[in-house]
Formats: structure tokens, sequence, C-alpha cells
């Protein structure tokens, strides 16, 4: 199991980092930011989770209030697993260590053992969590610092939208690459295919929080047989590299959608990217057939939602099949059509550990 890097080994990592060409700088794997641990929905329906995220083995529960916990995996009493694999449990909302029964809050307090006074010291590892539209997110801070931003408050919700579509995928990656995306419009037209993919303004940065939109055109298959073109215009919302939430809107037709982009390390190497996806309600599509208006709306929306979500997954696989393999560049040679690149790298700076001379990233 990695453990976090402290300041005495991010900077042994730097001088590795300067004894190699720049055009081989590695990216450091852990950025601070929030990240992506699990959906409350999955939280209540398992009790207790166990996963590898940030290069920890960590542990999710919730309490009878409703409070979610996310800590180290490890009992501070005399360091058994607290997993369920080792026989951990959630019991009247506290998680009880298989060993000796230590029992702990979701503040990560010992409020009780079997056989004596709970020891004052005896607490977990504790993460700072926040949940966003039903998605459980915890703080990474460099040297364990505490959040420096916050992520935004829910989007709008109601009856209309349809149900959250959720889909994990696993690979060799980093999520400087994958948020990238946002900014990237030329790789728009040649891996996936749009047309007519144009900037809308400026791409703009205060703080953590950096936007992006654009318009472009699509054409798709469906059911094998009706080709749809649709046009859209998207507004990709990315606060810090862990967290990228998408309103597309498609004019043609009339339909509303949101995708959040959840990339998160697991172990320095691999990433787990978290897609999850909404469509709202379409009440009167503008094209009859291609909007599916001969079906009840409450049906259409459902199979509109995995129409899209599928659509949407396909394309982050093209994607994947590339981010697996590419070489981080930390010097690109660019050209005038590549977009803010050198605009998104900057903003990245803040997000990493620095020198202890100041000067820069490493």
């Amino acid at each position: 199991m990695l453990k976090p890097l402290h300041r005495h080994e991010i900077s042994e990592y730097a001088q590795e980092s300067r004894d190699v060409s720049d055009d081989t700088l590695p990216l450091f794997p852990f950025p601070e930011g929030w990240y992506f641990v699990a959906d409350r929905r999955s939280i209540l329906k398992r009790e207790l989770i166990q996963k590898q995220w940030m290069g920890q083995d960590v542990v999710v529960w919730c309490d009878d209030e409703g409070t979610v916990c996310v800590a180290g995996s490890a009992c501070p009493h005399m360091g058994s697993s607290l997993g369920p694999d080792a026989g951990g449990r959630v019991r009247d909302g506290r998680l009880v260590c298989p060993f000796h029964g230590f029992a702990y809050d979701a503040t990560g307090t010992c409020v009780a053992t079997p056989y004596a006074e709970p020891p004052k010291a005896t607490r977990l590892n504790v993460f700072e969590t926040r949940e966003v539209h039903g998605l459980i997110f915890a703080w990474w801070g460099i040297d364990g610092r505490p959040p420096q931003w916050q992520l935004p408050d829910d989007p709008p919700g109601g009856a209309e939208w349809g149900r959250m579509q959720v889909r994990t995928l696993r690979f060799p990656g980093h999520p400087q690459e994958t948020a990238e995306n946002a900014v990237d419009l030329a790789h728009l037209r040649y891996v996936h295919g749009y047309d007519n993919v144009n900037p809308v303004g400026s791409a703009t940065v205060e703080g953590a929080h950096l936007v992006s939109r654009f318009d472009f055109r699509r054409r798709r298959r469906i059911a094998g047989f009706l080709d749809t073109t649709y046009e859209l215009s998207a507004t990709a919302h990315v606060h810090g590299l862990g967290f990228s939430y998408v309103d597309i809107h498609e004019h043609t037709i009339g339909i509303d959608s949101r995708m959040w982009i959840l990339p998160t390390p697991v172990d320095g190497t691999l990433i787990d990217l978290v897609l999850v996806g909404q469509v709202r309600d379409i009440r009167k599509p503008k094209r009859p057939i291609a909007g599916l208006a001969f079906l009840p709306a409450k049906l259409r929306t459902r199979i509109m939602n995995r129409i899209w979500i599928f659509m949407q997954r396909r394309d982050v696989l093209q994607d994947v099949r590339i981010w697996g393999r590419k070489k981080y560049r930390p010097h690109p040679s660019l050209c005038g059509s590549d977009g803010p690149i050198g605009r998104y790298r900057r903003y990245c700076r803040q997000f990493y550990p620095h020198d202890d001379d100041g000067g820069g990233r490493w």
C-alpha cells in the first residue's frame, strides 16, 4: 500500500525529476484536490466500502444520521484492517473493528470498546468530505493541509431529471491528462469525429475554477439504421483535477443533459474514471422521430438517458485508448488550433507541491 507523500519525499521526487529530460518529466501522482469516493446510494446499499484511493486503503460508511465518513482502513488500536474482507462492520452507525471490537463514530473518534473506557487519543485518520448531488468526495491535501477551495453547490434537481447513470473505467493515467479534454477542442474533431467545433469566448480561470464553453455538431446512427445529427452547446466547469461538470444542451431536439467526469488516482499509476450522467425529461421533442415523441415522456427520458450515456461512454473509451498509452509532454509543440492548452497547464500548477526554494511546481 502506498502512503501519502510528505515534504521530504516530495523533495526526493523533485530531485529525481531534475535528473531526467524535460520531455520525460513525470506528473506528480497525487495532485491536491477533491476526489470522488463513492455515491451515497452505493454506501447505503453496501453499508461498508473499502477501496484504494489516492495511494491509500480507505473505508467509507454512513452513520444513523446520514453523515458519511471516509477514513484510513487501519485501526489505530493494533493495526487491524477495518474493511469488510477482514470482518469490519457497521453497527448502530458506528464502525466496529473485527480484532478487538473498538467502535468509531463518523468523526473518527473511538466511542466504545467491549471491555474498558475508550482511549481518548485513539482516532481514525479521517478525510474531510463534501457531497454534491449524492456523490461523495474527500479532500486530499498536500502535507495533509485542509481544503483550499470548495466544490460547487448541487445543480438544480427535481423529478424532471432522469436517474443518474454511473460508470467506472480503470486504466493507467493521470487526472491532469483527462481533465485537459475540457480545453483540448482539436481532439474532438479528430478522435470523436465532431463537426463545427468552435469555442464560445475564452476559457476563464478564477482560483481553482476553470470554465470552457464550446459548440459542436455530432452525427450518430441510432438503433443501427437512423442517422441523426445533433447540434450541441457545452459548458465545462473544472474544479481542480478530480471534478469536472459539463452542462450540455442539444438544440435540434431540445435535450438538456449533464455529466460529471471524475478521475481519481488509485495507486500512482492507475486512475478510476467515474462517469455520471443525467438527462432532463423531454416534454415536447422538436424532432418527433429522433426525439422519440411517440413514447410516453418518462419512458422517452429513460431510453434517451441510456442512449446519451452510451454515446458519452463510447467517446470516453476512445480517449482511454489514447490516455492509457500516451507520455506526458510538459512542453508540447502546439499549433494554432490547439486551444488554451497553455492556460490550462498554468492553471494546474496550483494543485502540485512546490520546491522548498519556491521555484515552481518542483
